[in-house]
């Protein structure tokens, strides 16, 4: 399945400002917003964190870079290109877990 049709699967992520990556003592590592370019990132990682107890585990980021599907291939034949599925990449191959907190969107 390709990138595109992976989104369409995913939860919505409308009520989402942005996430917040986080590392062992609970500082932001990273932090992916819901705008354009990042709001496909924003679906995977949260869909991710939802289905691994709020977390990207390695076996999260190894199903992680299945759903990005052709843009995987791309991001290890152009390391730097795509930030969120490096990361994946490097969190795929460790043993380390990453809690992931939500940032909801401001209240109008």
């Amino acid at each position: 399945m390709n990138f595109a049709d992976r989104l369409k699967q995913l939860p919505s992520v409308s009520h989402l400002a942005a996430l917040h990556l986080l590392g062992a003592q609970g500082e932001v590592l990273a932090t992916i917003e819901n705008k354009p370019g990042q709001a496909g990132s924003l679906a995977v990682y949260h869909a991710l964190a939802a289905a691994h107890g709020g977390h990207i585990t390695p076996a999260a980021a190894a199903q992680g870079l299945e759903w990005y599907a052709e843009h995987t291939a791309d991001a290890r034949t152009h390391p730097g290109k795509h930030p969120n599925i490096d990361r994946l990449l490097t969190w795929a191959a460790g043993t380390v877990s990453h809690r992931v907190e939500a940032v909801p969107q401001a209240a109008s």
